[in-house]
């Protein structure tokens, strides 16, 4: 019963920190970060399973964090509420030509992420977005002013919102 329990705190730990990072901080991975997460998985495994090494214990981990999952997406699949929580909501950043300099300062936007964005999907001044949105996964969604939109991954390709 140790284990799962210890899964649970550490699963609700884990979502905190990587809820508390920021949108854009997820999907901007660089080398640091990626040290950070690999290093990471090792101290939560030392966390959660402590001294037990068995295959059974293991297993009871594995199947916890199976089942967390599971029960997480259920939830969010029924309730729009519980998928906010989670999954964070959009955020706007431009409305109609304007950065919002709040939502910026809350999310912790720098201007040139925001303009890098924009570039990346041919878009070479704000004052023609009537719309540009921080999604909850990091990607900006731009919708201009002649109604036409799109949103942009880290390797620029463009995505229907």
């Amino acid at each position: 019963m140790e284990l799962v329990l210890r899964t649970v705190v550490v699963y609700v730990l884990l979502w905190a920190v990587v809820r508390g990072t920021g949108k854009r901080e997820l999907a901007e991975l660089g080398p640091f970060d990626l040290v950070l997460l690999i290093v990471l998985g090792d101290v939560v495994q030392q966390a959660v399973t402590q001294e037990d090494m068995s295959i059974t214990g293991g297993f009871i981990v594995l199947a916890t964090m199976g089942l967390i999952v599971v029960v997480v997406a259920e939830l969010m699949r029924r309730s729009g509420r519980v998928r906010r929580i989670v999954e964070g909501s959009p955020t706007t950043v431009v409305r109609d030509g304007a950065v919002q300099p709040e939502a910026m300062r809350i999310e912790r936007l720098p201007m040139d992420d925001l303009l890098e964005a924009a570039r990346a999907q041919g878009i070479d001044d704000l004052a023609t977005v009537r719309y540009a949105i921080l999604e909850p996964n990091g990607r900006f969604s731009f919708i201009s002013k002649d109604g036409s939109g799109s949103s942009t991954d880290d390797d620029g390709a463009d995505r229907l919102p």
